[in-house]
């Protein structure tokens, strides 16, 4: 774990520089607009550890995959978002000594992300090998105002010496990822052109196909003398060079704005001439504007998503951050994009589209959203349902049974670890507890009609397949999976995923009823279409009836699967500290004959389905399967962190939820450098909302149960709910609700019912 990131409200804060950082604060400090992302990589020459990148939404291309043993239904590819090409790059020659922070002596360095108003600065000052000293401040953004433009504003100053300063503007396409199997560059050239208004480079990906355009402004100087550059070129590679002499402490600007635009979105034959036009548009509004709009964009944000914690300045920068990135990562304006577990932060798990959308990102867009956004992600997965058709008969399911890849880019399936692509099925049932979740929270049942329907139908023909009948149980059982917990193999009756199997069939059953009488006509051509016959109702209800779920009479507890308890059950307490975390210091023969739990699994069904369990059996297995696991999951504390809330556990409620909150801040994981863990940011919101203030959606009404850490004076939030947009504000003796905008809300505090009219505040005594 480290702790060097600065406390603040709205920034996160690096003083003083320590390469053996940088990785982790290029992860920390990046920046991005749901359309593309850029790692806090410098601007100019930096020989010292890094990791290069910049991505774009959508833009992806397929490696060699590597198996030792190959088996039926493995992907022949594996997709992954690409390194794209390096847009901010400005090399400095201070008399023909290139700028390097590797090279030089530091003498002051701070870099500040800026979460309130959306850009990155970075300041310093440097002692050059000859001696000579510079002040360099940069500042830069990703537009979400205008989600194709990036903007820098680099400001360099010698110190008491006169220079001759040489400026090296470029675009770099010669790149590629460091996650490639065997050192494909994933990157072709197309075409590069130099002209009045700066440069562009066009590459396009092989085997997919995508075509990237770049066109780049730089300014260097004074606006109304500014240098002239000259064209330098080499492979995939095309800059700008500008040269002028400096006085000693003269400050020199240097503007560099660029349109970043893919045949995602434009005609590829098209591609110069529309960032040449979407170029002009931003140079003329100049830097100065481009940001103001970038402010007013991350208001409009912060005033519908904002989480207000007062009395813990850590806990109020870990939920501004997680918020922070959830947003630069995606927007929900493309119904095409989705949200990768690292999202425009790094390469790892290769950008892809995984369960953790549905299960920890839904809610989050939901609240916070207008609800187009969280639509589109389900969407997103209706427009892949024939692909997940497909998947599953690779593996040979018949009848129009879909079983959703694990990993994806395009709907197919890019993941090729059998235990995880065969076996981790549960994924299948998060996509549909997503619409299920969706439904309940907005009211637009009829989604089921225009695009649920025939997912949920799909995913329970798939479950309705994958059980098999014991004659020694008497029960329908499913065998080899893997669950959440993917410290466990091929194990037989995962308990989290017999469950919401069978919760998938019933949902598929009464989503079929909904719609039959409701949009009979629409029922009616779906259900001809999927060819589904009444009979299946029939077995779907004998298998939920007759499903088996591993239990310990002794413990009154749900076993996580047959044979959990032949293992020798110690707890975290037992590990020495330098075994920690299992995953980089065990064999994985050692870790899976453990008892060890990587994430919530058993505790993941609680949280789903807590309706169904009283506090007495949630408190029983909590206290069995906290203590056996060791959260090496990103995912897993936030879970923990709901349900000690939910059981008023206060204590364990706040250290899981400091946890998520600060995972990557703190590198609890140790793993930060390799980008950040935006899907659990997620979840550290619903720590928050559905943890500490108790939100839960009853009968179709919104419901509250909150307490008050006793690390805190006060939290407050605000979300949106069924086009009434509210601001609850938790305090020591009482909660508030604000009514800002919509119709009259009516709502539960602990079972008390409450009315909040139109731009009023109501107070509750809950304390």
């Amino acid at each position: 774990m480290k702790n060097y990131i600065e406390p603040d409200e709205w920034k996160i804060i690096e003083s003083g520089f320590d390469p053996a950082l940088n990785r982790v604060s290029e992860s920390l400090f990046s920046i991005g607009n749901g359309k593309m992302g850029q790692r806090a990589n410098f601007e100019e020459t930096y020989s010292g550890p890094s990791l290069q990148g910049s991505y774009v939404g959508g833009i992806y291309c397929s490696d060699k995959t590597r198996v030792g043993w190959w088996k039926n239904g493995y992907p022949a590819t594996l997709d992954k978002v690409v390194n794209s090409t390096n847009w901010i790059g400005i090399d400095l020659l201070f008399d023909g000594e290139k700028l390097d922070l590797a090279k030089c002596r530091l003498q002051e360095f701070r870099r500040v992300l800026n979460m309130k108003e959306g850009f990155l600065e970075r300041t310093f000052r440097a002692e050059l090998a000859s001696g000579n000293a510079i002040t360099v401040t940069a500042q830069r953004f990703c537009s979400i105002a205008d989600d194709e433009i990036g903007a820098i504003r680099y400001t360099v100053q010698p110190i008491d010496f006169d220079t001759d300063l040489q400026v090296i503007s470029y675009l770099d396409g010669d790149i590629k990822n460091e996650d490639s199997n065997y050192d494909l560059k994933f990157w072709e050239f197309v075409a590069d052109e130099c002209d009045e208004l700066g440069i562009f480079l066009h590459a396009q990906t092989v085997k997919t196909g995508f075509h990237l355009g770049v066109y780049a402004h730089t300014a260097v100087g004074d606006t109304a003398h500014p240098c002239a550059g000259r064209m330098i070129r080499d492979k995939n590679y095309i800059g700008q060079v500008f040269e002028t002499s400096v006085a000693a402490n003269q400050e020199v600007v240097i503007e560099k704005t660029a349109a970043i635009l893919s045949s995602l979105n434009h005609d590829a034959n098209k591609l110069k001439a529309c960032a040449r036009g979407k170029l002009r548009g931003a140079i003329a509004k100049g830097f100065a504007q481009l940001k103001k709009e970038q402010a007013e964009a991350w208001a409009e944000k912060w005033e519908h998503s904002d989480i207000r914690i007062e009395g813990d300045v850590k806990a109020q920068q870990g939920i501004r951050f997680n918020i922070f990135q959830l947003f630069q990562t995606y927007t929900g304006t493309d119904p095409r994009l989705n949200i990768g577990p690292k999202g425009f932060t790094g390469e790892k798990y290769a950008g892809a589209t995984y369960w953790d959308t549905e299960a920890y990102c839904v809610p989050f867009y939901l609240a916070t959203a207008p609800q187009h956004v969280s639509r589109n992600l389900l969407v997103y997965r209706h427009r892949h349902l024939p692909q997940a058709i497909a998947n599953a008969a690779t593996l040979g399911f018949t009848d129009g049974a879909a079983l959703y890849p694990m990993v994806t880019m395009d709907g197919t399936e890019s993941h090729n670890e059998w235990e995880i692509t065969f076996e981790e099925i549960h994924r299948n049932g998060a996509i549909a507890l997503a619409i299920h979740h969706y439904i309940r929270y907005t009211g637009d049942a009829d989604y089921l009609a225009d695009h649920g329907l025939e997912v949920v139908v799909a995913i329970a023909r798939f479950w309705s397949q994958r059980v098999n009948w014991s004659e020694d149980k008497q029960r329908y059982v499913i065998l080899g999976v893997t669950g959440p917990n993917e410290y466990e193999n091929n194990v037989n009756n995962n308990w989290y995923t017999n469950t919401i199997a069978v919760w998938c069939l019933d949902y598929a059953k009464s989503a079929l009823q909904y719609v039959k009488a409701n949009h009979p006509t629409r029922y009616r051509e779906i259900t001809a279409a999927i060819s589904f016959a009444e009979e299946e109702r029939a077995h779907w209800d004998k298998i939920a009836s007759l499903m088996y779920y591993p239990y310990d009479e002794t413990r009154g507890i749900f076993l996580q699967q047959d044979g959990y308890l032949d293992k020798a059950q110690l707890t975290v307490s037992d590990l020495p500290a330098t075994d920690r975390p299992l995953n980089q210091r065990w064999s994985w023969d050692r870790i899976l004959r453990s008892c060890f739990i990587k994430q919530a699994d058993v505790l993941q069904g609680f949280y789903f389905f807590e309706d169904r369990f009283d506090h007495a059996t949630l408190q029983r297995h909590f206290d069995f399967y906290e203590p056996r696991t060791v959260h090496e999951s990103s995912l897993s504390p936030c879970i923990h962190s709901i349900l000690a809330a939910t059981l008023k556990d206060e204590q364990r409620a706040y250290e899981f939820y400091l946890r998520t909150a600060r995972l990557d801040l703190d590198d609890y994981n140790n793993d930060t450098e390799d980008g950040l863990h935006i899907t659990s940011m997620a979840g550290t919101w619903m720590g928050i909302v559905e943890g500490f203030a108790g939100m839960r959606i009853k009968d179709d009404t919104l419901c509250f149960d909150p307490f008050l850490p006793a690390a805190w004076h006060s939290f407050s939030f605000s979300i949106g709910f069924r086009g009434t947009a509210i601001t609850c504000t938790i305090r020591t003796t009482r909660m508030e609700v604000t009514h800002r905008a919509g119709p009259r809300l009516d709502f539960r505090v602990r079972d008390k019912p409450i009315q909040v009219e139109n731009q009023s505040t109501v107070v509750i005594d809950v304390f």
